[in-house]
C-alpha cells in the first residue's frame, strides 16, 4: 500500500482554499464522507480507491473554492446496513459531514438515503445499483451517479439476446441489489424476445458456487447470467471455468463486472464476456489521463465506481463554487442545472428523480492475444445514449404524481 493511501486511511485531509488575509472565522468547512467497503468483497472495486478518488477531486478543485475548507473522511460499513446507517447518522449529527459518497451495497444506500432526507444532507451514490433508489424509493437529496441495475441489464441483456443467445439462467446474490439486477435483466431479456429458464440464489460472500453452477449447466441455457458483483462474481467465474461451462458452449455474462474482476481472474477465464459499463479508463485521451494519474496514487486503474466518486465529488464542489453556500437545497438545485462534462460523462445531466443520465458502453473482454498489456482489457463495441439506457423517470412516485 503506497504512502498516500496509508495517509488517507489514517486521517482526514483538509485542503484550505482561503485567499491570503481571510480570517479563520470566515471559513466554511465542508466534509465529504466516503462510506465504503474497506476489507470485504467490494473492496477492490471501491475501498481505498474511492477515498483516493474523492481526495483527487478536492485537490483538483482546491484553487477554485474561495472561502471554503474541504475535508475528506472515510469509514468502512462492513457491508452491514445497521453499521452503515449508524456511521451516516453520526456523521450528520456529530461530525458535520455534508455529503456521503460511494456506498456499495444497495440496502445500506437505501438506509443512508432515508437518514439524509431526514437531516437534509446529500448522498451521491457511485456504487449502489438498485434501480429502486431512483425508482420507487427515490428521494430529493440522493443522486445515483454511476449506474443502476436497469441500465446494466438493459444494455447488456438486450444486446446479448440480439446476438442470438435467447435462453437465460440466473445465479443471483440473495440481497436487494442482486434481486433488482435479476428483475431488470429479466425484463430486458423478455422484451428482446428471450426467455428465462431458471434461477439459483446464493448468499453474499459465498465460497462455493458448485450447486448453483450445476443447476445452470443442467438447464441448457445459452447464457448463465451472474447477478452479483465483487468477490461473489469472481468466485462464480473462477468455478465456472473449473466446471468447463464455457468450454461446453454456454456463455457467462457478468451483469456487474469490473476491470478489477478481469485483473483478478485473468483474460484466459474472462475473454469474450460481454458487459455494460459507463466508464473504461482507456476509452479516450481524457479517461486515460485520469486513469494514469489515479494509478500513480493507487497502484491500479480506476473502476467505474471510483471514477464516479471523483466525478460526483467534483460536480458537487463546482456547485459549491457557483453558489458560494453549503445550503443543501441550493447546492442540489445548482447541481441539477449544470451539465456534467468531464472524463466520466459528456453532456450528462441530473434528472428530477435523482438519476444522473449519461452514456453507457457495451464492451467485450479481450483475449490474451488481443491485449497490449496490463489493464488493456476491453473492446468498446457500441455506445448507448443515456436516455435509452436508463429507466423512465415516471418510475419515481413523486415525479409520477406531478404528471
Amino acid at each position: 500500500m503506497n504512502r498516500l493511501v496509508k495517509l488517507l486511511l489514517a486521517t482526514s485531509f483538509a485542503v484550505s482554499v482561503l485567499p491570503a488575509g481571510f480570517a479563520a472565522a470566515q471559513d466554511k468547512t465542508i466534509k465529504l464522507g466516503v462510506l465504503t467497503d474497506m476489507s470485504g468483497v467490494f473492496s477492490d472495486a471501491n475501498g481505498t480507491g474511492s477515498v483516493v478518488a474523492a481526495q483527487m477531486a478536492v485537490d483538483d478543485m482546491a484553487g477554485e473554492l474561495e472561502g471554503f475548507t474541504v475535508q475528506v473522511v472515510s469509514a468502512d460499513h462492513q457491508n452491514k446496513p445497521d453499521v452503515g446507517a449508524g456511521i451516516a447518522r453520526k456523521w450528520f449529527d456529530e461530525d458535520g459531514v455534508n455529503v456521503v459518497l460511494d456506498v456499495p451495497v444497495s440496502p445500506i444506500a437505501l438506509a443512508v438515503r432515508s437518514i439524509a432526507e431526514e437531516k437534509d444532507k446529500i448522498v451521491l451514490l457511485s456504487s449502489s445499483g438498485s434501480s429502486d433508489i431512483t425508482g420507487k424509493s427515490c428521494t430529493n437529496n440522493t443522486i445515483q451517479w454511476t449506474y443502476n441495475t436497469y441500465a446494466l441489464s438493459n444494455v447488456a441483456g438486450r444486446a446479448t439476446v440480439e446476438r442470438g443467445d435467447k435462453s437465460w439462467f440466473f445465479i443471483t446474490t440473495d440481497y436487494a441489489f442482486g434481486h433488482a439486477l435479476e428483475r431488470d435483466a429479466t425484463a430486458a431479456v423478455t422484451a428482446a424476445g428471450g426467455e428465462v429458464l431458471g434461477r439459483a440464489l446464493n448468499p453474499i460472500a459465498s465460497p462455493d458456487f458448485s450447486s448453483y453452477l450445476l443447476s445452470a449447466q443442467a438447464s441448457g441455457a445459452n447464457v448463465i447470467a451472474l447477478a452479483s458483483s465483487g468477490g461473489d462474481m469472481q468466485t462464480a467465474v473462477k468455478q465456472a471455468a473449473e466446471f468447463g461451462i464455457q468450454a461446453g458452449g454456454q456463455k457467462l455474462l457478468g451483469l456487474l463486472f469490473d476491470v478489477t474482476d478481469v485483473n483478478a481472474l485473468g483474460l484466459e477465464s474472462t475473454q469474450g464476456m460481454l458487459l455494460a459499463t459507463p466508464f473504461y479508463w482507456d476509452r479516450n485521451d481524457e479517461s486515460r489521463e485520469f486513469g494514469e494519474r489515479f494509478m500513480k496514487l493507487h497502484g491500479r486503474v480506476p473502476t467505474m465506481h471510483q471514477a464516479g466518486v471523483y466525478s460526483a465529488a467534483t460536480h458537487y464542489l463546482k456547485a459549491l463554487r457557483e453558489t458560494g453556500t453549503d445550503d443543501t437545497q441550493t447546492v442540489l438545485q445548482k447541481m441539477r442545472e449544470m451539465p456534467v462534462n468531464d472524463f466520466f460523462a459528456q453532456n450528462g445531466h441530473i434528472r428530477e428523480d435523482g438519476q444522473m443520465i449519461h452514456d453507457f458502453y457495451l464492451v467485450e473482454v479481450k483475449s490474451p492475444q488481443e491485449s497490449a498489456g496490463n489493464w488493456d482489457f476491453y473492446k468498446v463495441l457500441s455506445t448507448v445514449p443515456g436516455d435509452q439506457a436508463f429507466q423512465p423517470v415516471e418510475n419515481c412516485p413523486r415525479i409520477a404524481a406531478k404528471q
